[in-house]
């Protein structure tokens, strides 16, 4: 049957001939490696800890700009982001604009900042950076900007604006900048997507109360490898076709259940108690009832890094993906 997470994402799949995307590369793409670096490990699975404090994150690249930029030392150069079709489900947390603040040249170097557009309504504004550039990397907020409706007809409209710091005798004009790309923080509600609160949640439940899962019990125990134990399940992306859209993790590994239940399922087990007179009424009263089947209990998200339609760069987490313990039921 159809894996749960290959589902999800074959919605994201290019479903026509008319949706190609190019290899992904560039600066956004190593931007977003990084945080994906930062949020998960390279089976998937996110990290503990992590400060993203969301479940989706969206890479938007400017979609228009023109004219010849450069005047001099100067580089001035517009630019707008999409904001439209963004899914209901997504709701919006923080969206901050990420561009390099200085960037080194042959002979001098290159000193850049945002400016919001003027509008009728607004005059232009210098956008400043909300931390401290991460790896030379610089983000200005952007929030209220989209928030309070200041951006027009689901689009936002800013200035890239850089000049040529070197000597007084230079005229040769640097090569253009990379544009700033907008980062869109959102809580994806869709059925099947980690909620914000879901890390700390599991590990409440968790302590104190497993004591055993399966594996370790049956170890105990000495249970053969014809148990009920966790097996291996990898399947590749690149055995799906998928892997010029889908950037990180490579491989997805949901593991499953098998193999035969122990007769004896005791308290700290975590078998319902269902399983265990189910057990008991196979052994001592009728053969013909099944045994408890062999099943997933406890289950961890998996963090995808993919290229969209347009585009973009998404970083998504999916709820329940990967299983971590077997029990019986």
């Amino acid at each position: 049957p159809p894996l749960p997470l290959l589902q999800a994402l074959q919605v994201r799949a290019p479903g026509s001939r008319g949706w190609q995307v190019g290899p992904a590369s560039g600066q956004p793409l190593r931007y977003m490696l990084n945080l994906y670096r930062r949020a998960a490990d390279r089976e998937g699975r996110p990290r503990h800890g992590r400060s993203l404090g969301t479940n989706t994150v969206r890479l938007v690249r400017a979609s228009s700009h023109g004219g010849q930029p450069w005047a001099g030392r100067w580089y001035m150069q517009p630019l707008t982001y999409r904001l439209e079709g963004q899914p209901e489900a997504e709701h919006l947390l923080r969206a901050t604009m990420v561009y390099l603040p200085s960037l080194p040249l042959a002979r001098g170097r290159l000193l850049c900042a945002l400016e919001l557009a003027a509008t009728g309504d607004a005059p232009g504004a210098l956008l400043s950076p909300a931390t401290r550039p991460r790896h030379g990397w610089a983000e200005a907020d952007v929030t209220p900007y989209l928030v309070s409706g200041s951006s027009s007809a689901g689009s936002l409209a800013l200035r890239h604006v850089c000049v040529h710091a070197g000597r007084a005798g230079d005229r040769n004009a640097p090569v253009a900048p990379s544009h700033p790309f907008l980062l869109l923080y959102l809580n994806d509600t869709q059925a099947g997507l980690a909620p914000l609160a879901a890390e700390p949640l599991r590990h409440r439940r968790d302590t104190g109360t497993l004591a055993h899962d399966l594996p370790s019990y049956l170890r105990e125990q000495g249970g053969e490898k014809s148990d009920c134990s966790l097996r291996p399940f990898p399947v590749s992306f690149a055995q799906l076709g998928w892997d010029h859209w889908i950037i990180a993790p490579h491989r997805y590994n949901p593991r499953y259940c098998k193999g035969a239940c122990p007769h004896l399922l005791r308290y700290d087990y975590h078998a319902p108690n269902h399983a265990v007179v189910q057990s008991f009424v196979h052994q001592l009263v009728d053969a013909n009832v099944p045994r408890p089947s062999c099943v997933p209990y406890r289950y961890s998200p998996i963090s995808v890094l993919m290229i969209e339609r347009d585009g973009g760069i998404l970083y998504k987490e999916y709820e329940n993906m990967i299983a971590e313990s077997c029990t019986c039921r």
